[in-house]
C-alpha cells in the first residue's frame, strides 16, 4: 500500500511527536473504540485487476504481501499496526502461455479472536466483466499469515474472530487450523531440535564414504562432473534499505520487498549452479523472524541446499521424492541421462544495524526450481549436511504436492511440475 505521505515529512512528524512534552503519552496498551465482534469472510474480501507488461514472479510475490495487508486492515481496522509473520507454500497452478490482466483476489479466511489470521489469495487470468474465473485460469494459490501488533507497544492484540456461513466457509475455516497446527508439529521435529534419523544418518555416513572414494588414490573412482560440492555453489548480495519499500505504518521494509529479493537471487543461483535456465516450482513455507528497518543493511545467501533425484537414495524407502526405486550407490544415480532435476534453494537474509553493527537473522526462504540438466550437489561438512537433510525432508513435501497428495496422503489438486511452457519467468 502506498503512503501518501513522504518519508521523510513522516519521520520529521514522529520525531517532533515524541520530543513534544506537552503531548500526553497514549497509556501502554490502550486501544480504545475497538469494534471485535465476529465477521463475515466477505467482508474482507479483496480483488484488483492489473495489466501487467511482463509478469515477474517476484514482482507478483510482492503485489501478493500488499494485498494481504489490504484485506487485513479490512478485518482488523485501522488502529493497529499488522505485519507478515510468515507465507504458506506457493505454488504454480497453471502457468501463463500468453500476456493478459491478472486478478489479485483473497480474503481473511482463518481467525479465532487471538492476533494471527491466516489470508487465503489467488492470482488468476482476470475473467470478462461479471464473469467468474475458471479454475484452469487459475495461475497460482497461497496463504499469508499476518499478525496484529499495538502501534505503541508492538506487542499482539486481539483481533475479530471469523463468523463461518457456509459449507464452504468452513472448510476453509478448518484448512486454516489445520494448517496452523501443522506449523506447530514442524517446529517440534526440527534439526536445532532433534538429531537426524536413522535413515537420515544412513544417507550422511554414505555420501562421506563416497567423498573418501573421490580423494583415495587406490580407487578409480572420481568425482563426476555434474557433482557441485554444496561450498561452491553459494552466492551473496547486500543492499541498503531505501525508504520507498517501507511499510505503511512506520519504517520498516515490508515483507513483499524481501520475498522479492530473494526469490530473484534464488533464481540467479540456481542458474549459476546449472548453466541453465530454470523454471520455478515453489516457494516453502517461510517465516519472518526480525523487522528490516530502514536505513539497515540487508545481506542474503543463497545456497544450492538439494537436488533431485538426489545424489544418493534412502536405503529402505519405498521410493525416493523422484519417485525411482530407491538406491544407495552413488554411481548408478551419477551417470544416468536424466532429463529434469529439481533444485531447491535455501536463502538466509540477515539484517545489520549500521550505527551499532547489530546482526539479527530476518528468516530463511527455500525455492525450489526445475532445471533441464542432470546435476547433484554434495555437503561435504556437517553444517552443510544438516542443511541437505533439512531441504531433503522440504522436497518429500514438494513432491507430494505436484503428485497430487496431501501431507498425510490424502488427495489434493495437483500442481504444475515446472516443465510445461511459460512466459512468467
Amino acid at each position: 500500500m502506498r503512503v501518501k505521505t513522504p518519508w521523510i515529512e513522516a519521520l520529521r512528524k514522529q520525531r517532533e511527536r515524541g520530543l513534544n512534552p506537552t503531548q500526553k503519552p497514549e497509556a501502554p496498551g490502550a486501544l480504545t473504540d475497538r469494534d471485535l465482534r465476529p465477521r463475515k469472510m466477505s467482508e474482507s474480501y479483496h480483488r484488483v485487476a492489473c495489466s501487467p507488461i511482463v509478469e515477474q514472479l517476484g514482482t507478483i510475490f510482492m503485489d501478493l504481501d500488499a494485498l494481504s495487508g489490504v484485506i487485513a486492515y479490512k478485518h482488523t481496522g485501522e488502529s493497529v499496526t499488522t505485519v507478515t509473520a510468515a507465507v504458506d507454500r506457493i505454488t504454480i497452478n497453471h502457468p501463463l502461455t500468453e500476456l493478459c490482466d491478472l486478478e489479485f483476489s483473497g480474503q481473511v479466511t482463518y481467525a479465532t479472536g487471538r492476533s494471527s489470521m491466516e489470508i487465503s489469495l489467488q492470482v488468476a487470468k482476470a475473467p470478462e466483466a461479471g464473469a467468474k474465473v475458471k479454475k484452469d485460469d487459475i495461475l497460482m494459490t497461497c496463504a499469508f499469515t499476518m499478525v496484529s501488533l499495538n502501534p505503541s507497544t508492538k506487542r499482539p492484540v486481539a483481533i475479530s474472530p471469523l463468523l463461518v456461513e457456509s459449507e464452504e466457509e468452513q472448510r476453509l475455516f478448518n484448512a486454516g487450523e489445520k494448517n496452523s497446527l501443522a506449523k506447530k508439529a514442524l517446529s517440534k521435529t526440527a534439526l536445532l531440535k532433534q538429531t537426524p534419523n536413522d535413515q537420515e544418518s544412513d544417507l550422511i555416513h554414505a555420501m562421506w564414504l563416497k567423498q573418501l572414494e573421490y580423494h583415495d588414490p587406490n580407487v578409480l573412482i572420481r568425482k563426476p562432473s555434474n557433482v557441485v560440492y554444496m561450498d561452491g555453489t553459494k552466492m551473496h548480495s547486500s543492499q541498503i534499505m531505501q525508504p520507498q519499500y517501507r511499510n505503511r505504518h512506520n519504517f520498516m521494509i515490508f515483507g513483499g520487498f524481501l520475498l522479492k529479493q530473494t526469490f530473484e537471487l534464488a533464481f540467479c543461483c540456481a542458474a549459476s549452479f546449472s548453466h541453465s535456465r530454470p523454471t520455478f516450482v515453489s516457494l516453502d513455507p517461510s517465516t519472518f523472524e526480525n523487522p528490516v528497518p530502514v536505513g539497515s543493511v540487508l545481506y542474503l545467501t543463497a545456497t544450492v541446499a538439494y537436488t533431485d533425484p538426489p545424489l544418493v537414495g534412502a536405503t529402505g524407502d519405498d521410493e525416493t521424492s523422484s519417485g525411482e526405486p530407491p538406491q544407495a550407490n552413488v554411481d548408478s544415480r551419477v551417470h544416468t541421462d536424466l532429463e529434469y532435476t529439481r533444485v531447491q534453494i535455501r536463502i538466509d537474509s540477515k539484517v545489520r544495524n549500521v550505527e551499532h553493527g547489530e546482526t539479527k537473522p530476518t528468516g530463511q526462504f527455500n525455492y525450489t526450481f526445475l532445471v533441464e540438466k542432470d546435476i547433484k550437489v554434495m555437503p561435504r561438512t556437517y553444517s552443510e549436511f544438516m542443511v541437505w537433510v533439512d531441504a531433503r525432508r522440504r522436497a518429500k513435501q514438494v513432491s507430494a504436492s505436484i503428485d497430487g497428495l496431501g501431507a498425510v496422503g490424502s488427495k489434493r489438486r495437483r500442481q504444475d511440475d515446472g516443465r510445461g511452457e511459460r512466459i512468467t519467468e
